[in-house]
């Protein structure tokens, strides 16, 4: 599977058909991070990684794509490496910031509060579950479902910004969404206290 989504995602970036400016969620909340080393997930095209940098950042970019991840080499403020989210471990305690759009991988959402340090800030965009969705995805598991989110990190995280809300995707499609910006709980439990 993992080299399926490597080849669709190389021709994708390949096509640069993805949109280049940040989402405003980015842009309005990567302030509140305490301190200046942030996370990309699925960094794409580096939309984020690039503003992020602009901010100040130093942006670990991390994307399974070569294709994008080359386009990011050379950028001051980033950090560009090809890793497979299916395998890959996020590191503990290391991040003031993780921004994770349109890119969905539920076995991650431990390990994303994890490598927060204490007070950092998740920001996350997706696609939600609707029957009135005008495209859905080749795998229904890439939407969340309603309040999955919320219930995902309400109890390790201080939500401060959660909806969910009709928009349009890149290609013009009516779609719901959801976003969050959660704020790690300092002192808080460790991954194992957790799912103990």
């Amino acid at each position: 599977m993992a080299q399926e989504d490597k080849e669709r995602w190389d021709a994708k970036h390949a096509e640069d058909q993805m949109p280049h400016t940040p989402i405003e969620l980015v842009t309005r909340y990567a302030s509140l991070a305490p301190g200046k080393k942030a996370l990309d997930i699925a960094c794409g095209n580096g939309r984020h990684s690039r503003y992020l940098a602009s901010q100040g950042f130093e942006v670990d970019a991390l994307d399974i794509s070569s294709v994008a991840i080359a386009s990011l080499q050379g950028i001051e403020g980033i950090h560009a490496k090809e890793v497979d989210f299916d395998t890959y471990t996020l590191p503990p305690s290391h991040y003031d910031l993780i921004v994770d759009t349109y890119f969905l991988n539920r076995r991650l959402f431990p390990q994303i509060i994890d490598a927060l340090k204490p007070n950092g800030i998740f920001i996350m965009e997706t696609f939600l579950h609707h029957p009135d969705n005008e495209r859905e995805p080749s795998n229904p598991a890439f939407r969340l479902n309603e309040g999955e989110l919320e219930a995902a990190f309400d109890d390790r995280c201080e939500l401060l910004h959660i909806t969910e809300y009709w928009d349009k995707d890149y290609q013009g499609y009516k779609t719901m969404k959801t976003q969050m910006v959660a704020r790690k709980k300092s002192g808080g439990m460790t991954d194992e206290d957790f799912w103990a």
